[in-house]
């Protein structure tokens, strides 16, 4: 007669950090909706409202205040109709050429860099839009990262989504880092030549624009050279 098996446990070993990489996951994506719902909302706001900042003035303050740094902020909104035709002709078309007709992403422009990248073995320019400038302006920093990239390629199409392209282009030109606490069109017109950003000359809106790829190390009057591409775009353009 065979006698009964015992009864047997059965152990389950667990590791007791197991679940901390699925929290970490779940909390990362937590605070990637709650930034991008932010984003949406920060949106909406702004199809009828000026930014009272934005993270990269956020950012500037507060490089200058840990390197101890003095900071005076310059910054004033002005509507589109208030901008000389000269700096808003020569941002769109030294900046983003096809402005009015891409979605946001330019993905022609990103082929062609890729295409000469491919050739040459570096990236010699980047293909970022206005619409794209703009969301990294407002909601992210200059700092270089593909994190940065991608939230920026995830928001630029929302942009496009709930904002008209005049409200882009007035919102890029008056929260564009234009100098070491300089920010739009207006404050930078007084900075360097005592005037209102309605009353930028050619020269001065294409001196201007020749600055923004490096606002913190040139200085438009030493642009002769990047002016006069700027310029001749411009005529390329029609302007």
């Amino acid at each position: 007669m065979k006698r009964p098996l015992p009864n047997r446990r059965v152990i389950v070993l667990t590791h007791p950090l197991l679940p901390w990489p699925r929290r970490l996951l779940r909390w990362l994506l937590q605070v990637v909706l709650g930034f991008y719902l932010a984003c949406v909302l920060g949106l909406f706001y702004l199809k009828w409202f000026p930014p009272l900042t934005t993270t990269v003035q956020m950012q500037r303050r507060i490089e200058a205040f840990s390197l101890a740094e003095p900071y005076t902020k310059r910054y004033r909104f002005v509507p589109l109709d208030e901008l000389s035709p000269h700096i808003v002709h020569a941002a769109v078309a030294s900046e983003d050429a096809r402005f009015f007709d891409h979605g946001g992403i330019d993905w022609r422009e990103l082929g062609v860099i890729f295409d000469k990248a491919q050739r040459s073995g570096h990236v010699s320019r980047g293909g970022s839009t206005i619409t794209q400038q703009l969301v990294k302006n407002l909601f992210l920093t200059t700092h270089r990262s593909f994190v940065r990239k991608a939230l920026e390629f995830a928001l630029t199409p929302l942009a496009e989504l709930i904002l008209t392209k005049d409200r882009i282009l007035e919102l890029y030109l008056n929260v564009i880092e234009w100098g070491p606490g300089v920010y739009g069109a207006e404050a930078v017109a007084q900075f360097y030549y005592n005037t209102s950003a309605k009353h930028l000359t050619r020269d001065q809106a294409a001196r201007l624009v020749a600055c923004l790829p490096a606002p913190l190390e040139r200085r438009p009057q030493e642009m002769d050279e990047r002016a006069a591409d700027v310029n001749e775009r411009m005529r390329d353009m029609g302007w």
